[in-house]
C-alpha cells in the first residue's frame, strides 16, 4: 500500500472496492500499513440496520477518537442469530454500501455468523474500540477479555432518541393499525351486503 492508496481512505469519493475489505487477510495487511504510517485506528461493530441519525452521530463521534474508523458489519445470518429471525430489515450488501457513503467511515468489513465477537477486535487491535451502551451482548466481562487487544475501550451513549428497534416497533404498530382498518372496512362492507340481501 502506497501513500496514494492510504489517501483513498480519506477521499470524498465512495471508493467501494478499496474501502470494503471483507477478507480478513487483506484487512490485516491494510491495518499493518496504516499503523506503520502512524494512523490511529478506531474500531466499532454492529448491525447498522435501517441507518438513522443516531447511527451517523455515533460514527462521527467514534471517528473523532482517531484517524481511521473501521466498521464491522454483522452479516445477515449473524444478525438473525443475535436479533431474531425477522432481522435484519435491510440486507447486508445495502447496509455496507450505506455505511461506505458516510464520510466518517473509512473502512468497512463483514462479521460472519461463524466468527466470535472478538475475532475482529483481535485482528484490528485498535487504538480505540468503541462500543455502545445499547449493545447488551457486549458485556463488561468481554471488555475485560479484550482489553489486552485495545489501547482504549470507550462506551458511547446512544446519540439520538430513536433506535432501529423502536423504529421497527413503530412500523409494526402502524402496519397492525392499517391492517385493523382494512379488516374493519371489509367486515363493514360484508355486513352491509348481508343487510341489503334481506
Amino acid at each position: 500500500m502506497n501513500q496514494k492508496e492510504i489517501n483513498d481512505f480519506f477521499s470524498h469519493e465512495t471508493n467501494f472496492d478499496k474501502r470494503f475489505i471483507p477478507n480478513y487477510d487483506d484487512l490485516e495487511k491494510v491495518i499493518f500499513l496504516l499503523k506503520k504510517n502512524n494512523k490511529k485506528i478506531v474500531l466499532t461493530q454492529g448491525v447498522w440496520d435501517l441507518i438513522h441519525e443516531g447511527h451517523a452521530k455515533y460514527l462521527e463521534k467514534a471517528k473523532s477518537y482517531g484517524d481511521i474508523l473501521i466498521v464491522g458489519v454483522d452479516s445477515d445470518q449473524l444478525t438473525k442469530n443475535r436479533k431474531g429471525p425477522n432481522r435484519p430489515i435491510v440486507p447486508q450488501n445495502e447496509r455496507i454500501r450505506m455505511l461506505i457513503h458516510l464520510r466518517h467511515v473509512d473502512i468497512v468489513t463483514i462479521r460472519e455468523a461463524d466468527q466470535e465477537i472478538g475475532d475482529l477486535i483481535r485482528l484490528v487491535s485498535p487504538d480505540v474500540l468503541i462500543t455502545s451502551k445499547s449493545t447488551t451482548d457486549f458485556t463488561s466481562k468481554m471488555k475485560r477479555d479484550y482489553k489486552d487487544f485495545c489501547k482504549e475501550i470507550l462506551t458511547l451513549t446512544p446519540q439520538a432518541t430513536t433506535s432501529t428497534t423502536a423504529r421497527i416497533r413503530d412500523l409494526a404498530i402502524e402496519g397492525a393499525e392499517d391492517l385493523a382498518r382494512e379488516v374493519r372496512q371489509i367486515t363493514d362492507d360484508f355486513l352491509k351486503r348481508l343487510k341489503e340481501r334481506r
